[in-house]
């Protein structure tokens, strides 16, 4: 039985093994928006996933992995074809946006992904978790408001918000999908599926729009496609031991890393509007993790 079948686990261990593949994914965003502007987003991520899937298959493979049931390749394909085109349009949309104000528009995700768990899992949402999510939003919106407010919208700009906008909705889809199949696959088995249904989406275009890279490019994508295993791999372990409502928010601590990688990687300033709504998105994401003193039980 794979480790990902497991029973909820109530510790921090989940909500920390979020943080972390939280944390791998923006350093992620970060030399994948390089790769992007230098190749464009297609090729970027189309060569992204096919050097993950190269990377992680064999480990997948020889830790005896086998071809998954009917019911379980089924989710396999839905999320990646799904990740395929929430990627495409998350990197197309971080060429035209600073990476923190792209990763702070598609927060809007969490909150979507809340309903969406308790239409497709089943799942009662509490009020501290809507609670938490509405703080995460509003500093979102402190944000975006802030970068309107300083700068004009141009046309560049419009189109890299309706892509972010576009693939905030695939992303939050992919956040209950990543719960269901957190559930049923082990973590190489989910990143092995992932990276090779994604890639093989992808591929149809390849004669019309690859652009094959060289130099440091190569260096980028490579380190992309590492960060995003490990990533995938950390997420995929603490979804299946915590439900998606609890583990969502986490989703917007991804707001302050993309801030530091941003900063060091582009030069990207933060704004006074930037730490306001970064406040709020901290204080939801603590309000959704926090624990209640557990009840003493009948005899």
């Amino acid at each position: 039985m794979p480790a990902a079948m497991s029973a909820g686990d109530h510790s921090f261990r989940p909500i920390l093994a979020t943080m972390v593949g939280i944390a791998l994914f923006s350093a992620m965003d970060a030399v994948m928006k390089s790769a992007s502007i230098a190749i464009g987003a297609y090729s970027a991520y189309l060569l992204r996933c096919a050097m993950g899937f190269a990377l992680i298959a064999p480990i997948w493979k020889l830790g005896g992995g086998q071809m998954p049931k009917r019911s379980v390749l089924r989710i396999h394909l839905i999320r990646g074809v799904v990740v395929a085109f929430m990627g495409w349009t998350f990197f197309a949309a971080l060429v035209r946006l600073p990476l923190a104000e792209a990763i702070a528009i598609s927060f809007i995700a969490p909150l979507v992904a809340l309903f969406l768990a308790a239409l497709l899992l089943g799942e009662k949402i509490k009020p501290r978790a809507i609670i938490a999510s509405f703080l995460g939003l509003g500093g979102v919106i402190i944000i975006v408001a802030g970068r309107i407010g300083r700068e004009a919208l141009t046309h560049e700009a419009g189109i890299g918000l309706a892509l972010v906008g576009l693939s905030a909705l695939l992303y939050a889809w992919n956040l209950v999908l990543q719960r269901q199949q957190a559930l049923v696959a082990s973590p190489t088995e989910v990143s092995t599926f992932q990276n090779g249904i994604a890639c093989l989406t992808l591929l149809a275009g390849a004669p019309f729009l690859l652009v094959w890279p060289s130099g440091v490019v190569w260096l980028e994508l490579g380190a992309g496609a590492m960060l995003a295993v490990g990533a995938a791999l950390f997420l995929t372990w603490g979804y299946a031991r915590a439900e998606a409502q609890k583990l969502v928010p986490i989703e917007y601590t991804g707001f302050l890393w993309a801030s530091l990688f941003g900063w060091l990687y582009f030069g990207e300033g933060v704004s006074i509007a930037t730490v306001a709504g970064a406040a709020l998105i901290v204080v939801g994401c603590w309000i959704a993790t926090r624990r209640k003193r557990p009840e003493q039980s009948a005899l």
